[in-house]
């Protein structure tokens, strides 16, 4: 009964934290200059011509009737047509959508791989060649912006030596560098909190105790300590991950990538309100479900949650 209700609370703020974005971005995007109007009736359109692109896009009504109306559409997950191309916004987003998340999937696996059993080996061997390279690994990661480092991996590894691909999609190649690029950063803090936890987990007295019982060090260490370590960790890759959506829109224009990135900047430049709310909302939607996701397998994994 309480996972029931624990289950329930998150899916509630779930809900209010998609409407309070959509509100947001809904009031944000009309309070950039310039209108949409313009850019599809062209600037030697007659004021005529630009009134009737205004009716045909929906912006000539008051702009509460238009919020109502978006609140509907969200309601149904219908993002509504593209005011430029006239395409369906979701059609556009599920088109796009398989690439980032794919991206972002290898970004957030590399990252695991590379800091978990690193982070690991440094709280196991404190003050040892380990944890100091772990340390300035983390450091470095954190420093390091992630479009610069998919420039540098693509003059030194497409053009300085091409053993990959330069740009473009087509291959499993084309998105080892731009998923190292983007996973590099995520692997700096997962390492830095996985070390932490365990650190910390060590230092507890069941440890002691277990020690004390006869148990090996390996049991100790990797067994008992490891798995309580993990907790934290669960939550920060979770949330990790859903910042490699929003991280992949930079990287996806670094490496010429046709995913959700480039077409959210697309509707930026040419002023396409309904195709950025319909993008904005789909990462929201889809950051939402991942947060909503790690907190139910933090529940599980951590039953005393549940009664918070």
């Amino acid at each position: 009964m309480k996972f029931l209700l624990f289950v329930l609370k998150r899916l509630l703020r779930l809900v209010l934290t998609v409407l309070i974005i959509s509100t947001i971005i809904f009031f944000v995007i009309r309070v950039i200059p310039g209108d949409p109007a313009l850019v599809i009736a062209g600037v030697d359109a007659s004021e005529e011509e630009i009134d009737a692109v205004r009716a045909r896009i929906g912006t000539d009504v008051p702009l509460g009737e238009q919020y109502v109306s978006w609140l509907g559409d969200i309601a149904r997950f219908d993002f509504g047509e593209s005011m430029i191309s006239g395409e369906s916004v979701n059609k556009l987003i599920y088109e796009r959508f398989p690439l980032t998340i794919t991206l972002a999937f290898m970004g957030i696996i590399l990252g695991i791989v590379i800091a978990i059993p690193l982070g690991v080996l440094s709280a196991v061997k404190r003050w040892s060649f380990w944890d100091y390279f772990g340390m300035v690994f983390s450091q470095i990661g954190m420093a390091v912006p992630s479009f610069w480092l998919g420039i540098i991996l693509l003059l030194l590894f497409a053009v300085r030596f091409p053993i990959f691909p330069l740009f473009g999609i087509g291959s499993l190649k084309h998105l080892i560098l731009p998923a190292f690029s983007l996973g590099f950063a995520r692997a700096a803090v997962i390492l830095r909190l996985t070390r932490a936890s365990m650190v910390e987990e060590l230092s507890k007295e069941y440890v002691i105790t277990a020690r004390a019982k006869g148990l090996t060090e390996t049991m100790v260490k990797y067994k008992h300590a490891l798995r309580n370590a993990l907790i934290p960790v669960v939550t920060i890759t979770g949330i990790q991950f859903g910042y490699m959506l929003g991280g992949a829109i930079i990287i996806e224009q670094v490496f010429s990538l046709p995913g959700l990135g480039r077409l959210f900047l697309y509707g930026i430049y040419q002023r396409d309100f309904t195709l950025v709310q319909g993008g904005v909302i789909f990462i929201a939607v889809v950051f939402s479900l991942v947060n909503f996701l790690v907190d139910v397998l933090y529940s599980v994994i951590n039953p005393r949650i549940r009664i918070s």
